[in-house]
């Protein structure tokens, strides 16, 4: 087991890491799973190339990006599922209070959070009222438990292999996880089964993202596909 003194000191490197707001910004940004460019990620944050090279190379020296070049290109993503459960919980705690969102200055704005809100990936999973909806209803079909931290049954087990998503547990992942969501202040799933789920729901079209934000939507084959396997209601996913 480490020291306190070097547990000490990790937690305080890693809180430095996260406490300016253009490396927030960039560890937000990457939730979606996908692979940025630092100029893509420059853009996104509104900072020089320059800035943004500096900020992604303490934040892969820190571990919580990994970068790979790509002719003259030079990707980076979060490093792991853990670090995304992190930035995730992390970006939970730090939401204002559920019921008093700040409100968006722009149009825009408010229109890219309400689609957020509604349903969107949280790294390889899905979050926002959708994923608390799917979530909500699997644990009430006796596939997913919830009492005692989460946990799929051996019928959860059965239903992703009929789903043709079998389950195998790899490395540390958990199968099941609870992910605390950072709009609805409760748990989606995560861990192996989560992002099974939402691999297979963007591969079959039940869910569609829309432009190149972590917003994702039901599309009406997957409205009635959730119907038949769990008894959502079109009117849940919308």
């Amino acid at each position: 087991m480490p020291s306190s003194g070097r547990v000490t000191s990790g937690l305080a490197a890693l809180a430095a890491l996260l406490a300016d707001e253009t490396r927030a910004r960039f560890c937000l940004a990457l939730l979606d799973g996908r692979a940025w460019t630092a100029g893509e990620l420059a853009r996104h944050a509104g900072v020089a190339p320059s800035t943004a090279s500096a900020h992604i190379d303490r934040l892969v020296e820190g571990g919580l990006l990994t970068a790979e070049r790509q002719g003259r290109h030079r990707y980076v993503r979060l490093a792991d599922a853990q670090v995304a459960h992190l930035i995730e919980d992390l970006a939970a705690q730090a939401a204002p209070e559920h019921g008093r969102p700040d409100r968006p200055r722009t149009l825009r704005a408010a229109s890219a959070a309400g689609a957020l809100a509604r349903g969107r990936t949280c790294y390889d999973h899905l979050a926002g009222r959708l994923g608390i909806t799917v979530t909500e209803a699997m644990t009430e079909r006796g596939l997913l438990r919830q009492d005692t931290g989460f946990a799929l049954t051996d019928a959860g087990l059965r239903w992703f292999a009929d789903l043709g998503a079998p389950l195998a547990p790899s490395g540390r992942r958990p199968l099941a996880r609870g992910c605390l969501d950072w709009t609805e202040r409760r748990p989606h799933l995560a861990g192996l089964a989560g992002a099974a789920l939402c691999r297979h729901a963007l591969e079959t079209g039940w869910c569609v993202r829309i432009g190149s934000t972590r917003a994702v939507q039901v599309t009406p084959e997957g409205e009635r596909a959730l119907a038949e396997l769990l008894g959502l209601p079109a009117t849940a996913l919308r």
